[in-house]
């Protein structure tokens, strides 16, 4: 066994019908560009009616159809947001509290340990996140916030840093595959290849998520030494 490997995305996600809300944040392989790819899955209709819009150099979740929202409180957020030189990517509301302590001069730890999981039983789904550094380099952090167990009557929080290696990522999602209720993911970030190329890690991943499942896709590369950025965006209901 090889716990260096890194794996193509495809191989964590083709053939399971449910990871839920997924990060990936790397550095292709000249060492000269940050990537990093959030997608959101849904099950119920309220999950589903969902998709990504850009607003600047952020990314914001709106209903496709205002008419069926059901609950708004965990489906609509900011999961992308631009402060200074850092990039931060979540899987819900925390990416606010994330850029407020940063902007006060606060950490990420310090942020996620304010918040915990998402209170909807008996899933108790995972806040994910992560956090691309653009001072002196580049480098980067995840981070996932767990319930402690079946009651969620307590919260886990794990922290993850990494340097940036060039062609090499990291994988983040918040289930393992579909249940009830769902497993939640375990263990550390997994490793992956990444492409040079962006289009070429949309189509990867867009390809290979449960096509029932699969809602919307945004993938975001940045020259490292300019902080210009690229992006790819899917919404499978504009693909209707």
């Amino acid at each position: 066994m090889n716990v260096y490997e890194s794996r193509p995305i495809r191989e964590y996600i083709e053939g399971n019908p449910y990871v839920g809300r997924g990060i990936a944040v790397g550095m292709t392989g000249d060492g000269k560009t940050a990537v990093t790819a959030y997608f959101i899955m849904g099950r119920s209709e309220n999950s589903r009616n969902r998709i990504f819009v850009e607003e600047g150099e952020d990314l914001m979740i709106r209903p496709f159809d205002v008419s069926k929202v059901e609950d708004p409180s965990l489906i609509i957020y900011y999961p992308v947001r631009l402060v200074g030189q850092k990039l931060i990517v979540t899987n819900g509301d925390q990416t606010d509290t994330i850029r407020d302590f940063l902007q006060e001069g606060g950490s990420f730890e310090e942020a996620l340990r304010t918040r915990a999981f998402e209170p909807d039983g008996p899933n108790w789904t995972p806040r994910i996140s992560g956090l691309l550094c653009f001072e002196d380099g580049f480098r980067y952090k995840m981070s996932i916030l767990k319930s402690a167990d079946a009651a969620g009557s307590a919260c886990s929080r794990y922290f993850f840093e990494y340097p940036g290696i060039p062609g090499q990522g990291h994988f983040l999602h918040t289930y393992m595959t579909d249940g009830s209720p769902i497993p939640t993911f375990c263990g550390e970030p997994e490793r992956i290849t990444v492409p040079e190329d962006i289009d070429a890690f949309a189509e990867e991943i867009w390809t290979n998520l449960n096509e029932d499942n699969k809602i919307s896709l945004y993938v975001r590369y940045t020259d490292i030494a300019t902080g210009a950025a690229v992006s790819r965006m899917i919404n499978k209901w504009e693909e209707k």
